[in-house]
C-alpha cells in the first residue's frame, strides 16, 4: 500500500454528501400506528466536520452544550442552508437524524466528539505533523476519520516494525 499525498488526504474535508431523508423523519406523523404520510421523503446536502472546525466550534459552544449541535448542523448543512433560528426550530428527531448523519460522514460519535476535540486531538496532531510533517493548518482541514485512519497506519507501521526487529 502507498502513501498518500496530502491533496489526497485533505481532499475529504471538501466533499458534500447528499442524504437521503425518509418521510417518517421529516414527520413526526409518520411514525408507526399514526397517519402515514404521502411522498419519499427528501435529500439535504452534507459536508464532513474538519477537526479545525470542531474545535471552533467547541469553544463557541463552551457554556452551552445544546449550542455545539446547533452549530455544527449550521456549518455541515450545505443545502438547504438554514439560519441558526432555522436549525434551531427544527424537530428534534429531524435534528438529531442530520447531526446522526453529520457525524457519520466526519467519521465521529456523538458520545466521542467530546473526548475527540479535547486533548487527544491535540496530541494526534502533534503525531501527524511529527510523523508527515504537516502543518497544524493542515491538520486542521482534515476530518476526523481521516485524522484516525492515519494514526492507525502509524500505528500498524509501527507494531510491524517491532515485530521485524525482533
Amino acid at each position: 500500500m502507498e502513501y498518500l499525498n496530502a491533496d489526497e488526504i485533505l481532499a475529504g474535508g471538501s466533499l458534500a454528501y447528499d442524504v437521503d431523508v425518509p418521510a417518517h423523519v421529516l414527520s413526526p406523523t409518520v411514525a408507526e400506528g399514526f397517519e402515514s404520510m404521502e411522498g419519499p421523503g427528501g435529500k439535504v446536502r452534507l459536508r464532513p466536520l474538519t477537526v479545525k472546525m470542531l474545535q471552533q466550534l467547541t469553544r463557541a459552544a463552551k457554556e452551552n452544550d445544546g449550542l455545539l449541535s446547533v452549530l455544527m448542523l449550521k456549518e455541515a448543512l450545505v443545502e438547504p442552508k438554514l439560519s441558526l433560528d432555522q436549525i434551531s426550530g427544527l424537530h428534534s428527531g429531524l435534528a438529531r437524524f442530520l447531526l446522526d448523519a453529520v457525524n457519520r460522514i466526519s467519521g465521529i460519535s456523538q458520545s466521542g466528539l467530546d473526548e475527540a476535540v479535547q486533548a487527544p486531538l491535540a496530541k494526534a496532531c502533534f503525531v501527524l505533523a511529527k510523523e508527515f510533517g504537516w502543518s497544524p493548518e493542515e491538520v486542521g482541514k482534515m476530518t476526523m476519520a481521516q485524522i484516525l485512519l492515519y494514526l492507525e497506519m502509524i500505528r500498524q507501521n509501527r507494531r510491524a516494525e517491532t515485530v521485524t526487529s525482533v
